[in-house]
């Protein structure tokens, strides 16, 4: 069967009930008829999970390449994993995962030289192995660890503490968490957490967050007992996070809103029984609290410095006049990160979105350079003060995460760890290209495929986005990719507008009003690799995850004819209603809100739900999405594959939705479902592309 024979009418889908519900906007009547797919505990919803499943997984039982790829996955994957390890009170933790766990394993030893032991298992947590490790942190002491669980994906934690030298619980509990670390005391008797009040039963997975609290739990006693550190009962949607700085003296509260690219700074002083001191409370820039000396606070900071900078400020002094620049900001390179070790300040920067790394001392002084093995993405290079080496992970797209462990003193880095994986990444290479979008800006992309591909424009080529967030697009080995570059497809991703990769001007500039920019990036990349002959609309496959999955379906409502497959994964596809539900009103500061009319004009011309017009080829596509979705609620997914199956043309391909179980967003996914995922993604476009089978 070839990609032009799948016609829609060789599938028979689900006959989807239509309403006549109706919202007025701004004097705009508009229909929403599959508004009763969003109860998801409603039985005529999840009879219609059901009745889609039963034909998306009919269909993709039958393609003949999938067993092959789900298997060609299974033997990448099945290769040992160590995470960077970290050290508390003379006992070092690292994650591990033997090859084919669903979860990482978090084991502990008290030395890097000698044999580790299992300290969490969340793979015995849970039969189906959808139980994760969302969170953990150990006392300074290396006595206890406090972890949070999450089932099923979902996004809401508990808390428990373990005693790390019998392996055995405490009878802490602490539920309902979520948006938190975890923050000890110095001195071990408790912990910091945030978390929302218990919602109303059936409603854990779709009803709004509002009303966050940052808490303090003494261990040995009830959640009820627990002291509620601070709240705002004015400000239901600000968030708190709690961080206990180093020395123990300071808890530094990180305010947030939503998404919002500014955020606030207040602290409290661990000792007696202080106030909360509003450090920062202009909500004018991004800061990030680095480390203190003393009641000097260090930040990295975007005010007056798109790329970001180093400020100290003086909580004696804290007026602006006494604030000091300690690492200016570098033009064009995005100070993406800053930590700590050894009393140095590690500068982590993106120069066209590949990784620089330089070390300062408190006042600013270039220490050096960090060497790196070659160019990709590094992370790390934090610690203690009194540390004398740190460790740091360096990739690329090829070349899967390496460890190395760094003397802060010389500065000489050498290889810890270094996974095998049976894939041969010499026989690849990764190209950075420039192209120009719609309206001239000049945007970057990596592509990665085999080497002496020929450039004929038959190549099966998958183009990758997100574009939002300030989130970053960065070189990074992918076992899912490696399977689809072994089956001789291209690569490529573009660092749209919307994201971070050049500071905060490059975000700014695909949000709200701009957000069209970055579908017009997008487009252009598509259109770049068709005019250079990577591929042709015939083989051309667009892919994205939440923004990513809006990416996605607003691409390919806008331009149906430019590609031949489309993969929108947990996508906020409604945008006249994504602030309804759980953290969604946290979107807004990229998205805008119906309620302003600019912004409801911007969001009604590219919501992917409201723009499928009927009789029109859309190309051939697999929604994706998980039932237990807090972030971006099903309800998506279900009422775009519900109006794409409606409005694509009688002879067009098919248009399926796939329905995880006992999964959410993505963070914790069991391996198991992750590997049926991808071959099922993998053997779709091998069908609709017209690979070989």
């Amino acid at each position: 069967m070839t990609a032009s024979t799948l016609a829609a009418d060789v599938l028979t889908y689900p006959q989807t009930r239509k309403e006549d519900v109706v919202d007025v906007h701004h004097g705009v009547k508009i229909a929403d008829p599959y508004r009763w797919l969003e109860d998801d505990n409603a039985a005529e919803t999840k009879a219609w999970v059901k009745a889609q499943n039963a034909v998306t997984f009919d269909f993709l039982e039958k393609l003949p390449k999938r067993e092959a790829i789900q298997q060609r996955l299974k033997e990448l994957w099945n290769y040992e994993r160590v995470g960077q390890p970290f050290e508390r009170g003379g006992r070092w933790f690292f994650t591990h995962n033997s090859g084919l766990q669903n979860q990482a394993v978090l084991m502990t030893t008290d030395s890097l030289e000698g044999e580790a032991k299992v300290l969490l298992d969340p793979n015995a947590m849970s039969a189906d192995g959808t139980t994760s490790l969302s969170d953990y942190e150990a006392s300074e002491d290396g006595k206890l660890i406090a972890y949070g669980v999450s089932e099923a994906g979902s996004d809401w934690t508990t808390i428990r503490v373990r005693d790390i030298a019998t392996g055995r619980d405490l009878d802490d509990v602490v539920k309902w968490v979520k948006f938190s670390g975890v923050s000890w005391l110095k001195d071990g008797s408790g912990f910091f957490y945030s978390r929302y009040d218990e919602p109303k039963p059936g409603a854990a997975l779709t009803a709004k967050n509002e009303f966050h609290k940052l808490y303090f739990h003494k261990l040995g006693t009830t959640q009820s007992d627990d002291t509620l550190i601070y709240e705002r009962k004015d400000e239901p949607k600000w968030g708190f996070g709690g961080s206990v700085t180093e020395d123990g003296e300071y808890l530094i509260i990180q305010v947030w809103l939503g998404t919002e690219p500014k955020n606030r700074v207040f602290y409290k002083k661990i000792a007696g029984d202080g106030p909360v001191v509003e450090l920062l409370n202009d909500n004018d820039a991004r800061y990030s609290f680095i480390d203190n000396g003393g009641p000097v606070f260090y930040f990295r900071t975007d005010l007056n410095a798109s790329c970001f900078q180093v400020i100290a400020i003086d909580t004696r002094k804290p007026q602006r006049g006494f604030w000091r620049i300690v690492v200016p900001e570098v033009p064009k390179v995005l100070l993406e990160g800053v930590s700590t070790v050894g009393g140095q300040m590690f500068c982590e920067y993106l120069r066209d979105a590949k990784t620089e790394v330089k070390c300062f001392d408190y006042d600013g002084k270039l220490i050096r350079d960090v060497k790196l093995p070659g160019i990709g993405s590094a992370g790390g290079l934090w610690g203690h003060r009194k540390d004398t080496e740190t460790f740091f992970t360096f990739m690329g797209f090829t070349e899967p995460g390496a460890i190395y462990r760094m003397d802060l003193k010389t500065g000489e880095s050498r290889l810890w760890r270094k996974p095998e994986v049976k894939f041969d990444g010499a026989g690849y290479e990764t190209k950075q290209v420039f192209f120009n979008s719609k309206d001239g800006t000049q945007v970057p992309m990596f592509i990665v495929h085999k080497k002496g591909l020929p450039l004929d424009g038959s190549n099966p080529t998958l183009l990758y986005g997100y574009g939002g967030f300030n989130i970053n697009m960065v070189p990074g080995f992918s076992v899912s990719r490696a399977v689809w570059l072994e089956m001789g497809g291209v690569f490529a991703m573009p660092n749209l507008r919307g994201g971070g990769e050049y500071g905060r001007e490059w975000h700014l500039a695909g949000v709200k009003l701009g957000k069209q920019n970055v579908f017009d990036d997008f487009i252009a990349a598509a259109e770049w690799l068709i005019a250079n002959k990577y591929t042709s609309r015939e083989k051309l496959a667009i892919q994205g995850g939440s923004n990513g999955g809006l990416l996605v379906g607003a691409c390919m409502t806008q331009r149906p004819d430019l590609y031949a497959a489309a993969l929108p994964a947990v996508g906020v596809l409604d945008m006249l209603r994504f602030e309804k539900f759980t953290i969604g009103w946290g979107w807004k500061s990229d998205y805008g809100t119906v309620e302003n009319g600019a912004e409801f004009k911007a969001l009604l011309k590219y919501s992917p739900y409201h723009n499928l017009k009927s009789g029109t080829r859309y190309p051939a596509t697999l929604v994706l999405t998980s039932d237990h979705d807090d972030r971006v609620v099903p309800a998506h997914s279900f009422k775009f594959a519900a109006r794409l199956q409606e409005a694509q043309a009688k002879d067009g391909p098919p248009t399926l939705i796939r329905i995880e179980t006992s999964a959410g967003h993505g963070a914790g996914t069991a391996l198991n479902k992750t590997i049926e995922k991808t071959a099922d993604e993998w053997a779709f476009l091998v069908r609709v592309l017209g690979m070989k089978d």
